[in-house]
This record gives C-alpha cells, structure tokens and sequence, in this order.
C-alpha cells in the first residue's frame, strides 16, 4: 500500500468491516478534497456540512456526504469541470476510481455527483495483509456523494483551512457560526414526521457543547429562502430560541437516536434526548 494511504489509514480503530469502510471512505473524501482544492475549485465554493465539521472542528461521529456551496450565485455551474483533477489525484496513490454525475428527475440548484470505486478491490489494497478482503461481495460499490448549491443563501462568512494528509492542501469553508446557522435551518425546516435524521440533533448538541455562536443574518437568509419565513418576520436570537422549541416538541427520540447510532462510537451520548432535553439546552445558544 501507498505509505500516505497507510499512514492515513493509522489513525483509525478497525474492529469491523464497517469500521474498514468508514475508515476508506473517509480517506477517498480527504483525496477529493485534495483533488478538488489542486483544481482550483475553492476559489468558487465553500465547504460545510457534517463532514466539514467533523474533519476541522473534531465532529465524533461519521458523516457520509461532501457539501459545498458556491460563493456566489451561478446558473450555469459546471461541476463535471472537477471531475478529471478528482480520478487524477486518486490515481496517484493507486486508487481506481471514477466520477460521474447524479441525474435528477427535476430540475435543481443542487448539483449532485458521486465518486464510485469497487469495494473489493479498494480493500485488497488498503487491507490484504489483513486476509480480510474475501468477506466483501466482489460487486460491492463504494461511493462518495457530493453536491454543491449554485445558488447559495446570502450572509455566510468563510475562512481558511489547511490539511496535510494526502499532501498539503487549502480549503475554503463556511466559518463555524455559518455551519451553525446551516444546521440549525435544517433542525427548523425538517419535517420530523415524514424523515427523521437524528444525526441534526447530534450535531445540534456538538455545537451546543462547544459553545458555538450562530451567524443569524445566514440562517435568516437560509430561513427565507426555504419559504419558513418573509422578508417581514422577525427572526432575532429569541425567534430562533422559540421555532427550535416549537420543533423539538415534534419529533420521535427513539427514532432519533437509531439514525445515529451506525456513526458514532458511543450511543449513550444520546440516553436523555427528549423534547426537554434539547429545549432546555436551546436556552445558551448565542448569537
């Protein structure tokens, strides 16, 4: 194996095949990433999302996707434009790997893509000397989903961020007030009957934890733009304090908490989520 693959791949407890998978998905993530800033793709977009969060502000649990978000708006955004300097980065530490773009049904700001690579063949590299390749069935896919939205809410502020692993590289992302205030549109905005996603909740309780601050002229943005609210509503620290409340008295816990439960380590973090629970925690959020 690639010494960068194998020093990448140290980091990580591996009791599982799912743990294997996580672990080689996470480094292909790391490699787009590393694709994409070469190309010179963050001088138009911005990183956020969960996996944004776990990879520069220390998220515990695993996340599947890459989001990015244009700077600016932009109809006619090409996302095949990165696809070569993706398949070109992974093949330079061996990888066999492939991009293609996600057709859509309908018409959308959000442009999808997914980066694909035979399981087997990825594990047969990252962990032969394991013996453990055989129990992976020899059509298994492997993929890495990303999106990007080409029409980006107003008010978000951005900073840099660097990596070492697999070579030094820049990224442009949403600063943590602005991940916040993404996380908490999707809290609000969810219709928690129809599509419970109790990881929003967990990561609501990570940034609450680290004391996060809320950039609220972006959620506001993002609220309007979502149709949750006009031009004309109020939507002040205290707003935002009562919509979470109103929400939190809407959702199944037990459902909540078996959504998150494949991407974390330890499931007891979640033993008292309730509608008190997370009201009575919504009290600190700080603008």
């Amino acid at each position: 194996m690639n010494t960068v693959l194998e020093h990448m791949l140290s980091k990580y407890e591996l009791n599982s095949d799912y743990d294997r998978v996580n672990a080689l998905k996470e480094i292909l993530q790391e490699i787009t990433l590393c694709g994409l800033s070469r190309g010179g793709f963050f001088r138009k977009a911005a990183f956020y999302g969960g996996t944004a969060l776990r990879m520069f502000y220390g998220l515990d649990r695993f996340s599947e996707d890459l989001d990015f978000s244009l700077m600016e708006k932009d109809e006619v955004f090409d996302l095949s434009r990165w696809f070569a300097a993706i398949e070109k980065e992974a093949a330079a530490y061996g990888l066999n790997l492939s991009v293609e773009t996600k057709k859509k049904a309908t018409d959308t700001t959000i442009k999808s893509a997914f980066l694909k690579g035979n399981t087997r063949e990825h594990f047969l590299l990252f962990y032969d000397d394991k013996g453990i390749s055989g129990s992976v069935p020899g059509n298994e896919v492997i993929k890495i989903k990303f999106e990007i939205d080409t029409q980006p809410p107003a008010e978000a502020s951005f900073e840099k961020k660097y990596r070492l692993l697999p070579a030094p590289y820049e990224v442009n992302m949403y600063d943590e007030p602005s991940l916040f205030a993404g996380k908490l549109h999707a809290v609000i905005c969810r219709n928690w009957r129809t599509r419970v996603k109790g990881r929003d909740l967990y990561d609501y309780m990570f940034y609450m934890s680290n004391g996060a601050h809320v950039n609220l002229p972006h959620l506001r943005a993002r609220l309007i733009d979502s149709g949750f609210i006009t031009e004309n509503d109020a939507c002040e620290l205290e707003d935002v304090k009562k919509m979470l409340m109103n929400k939190f008295d809407t959702i199944d816990y037990k459902q909540a908490r078996e959504d998150v439960i494949p991407f974390i380590k330890a499931p007891s973090k979640m033993d008292l989520w309730s509608a008190d629970f997370f009201q009575q925690i919504t009290e600190n959020l700080m603008e």
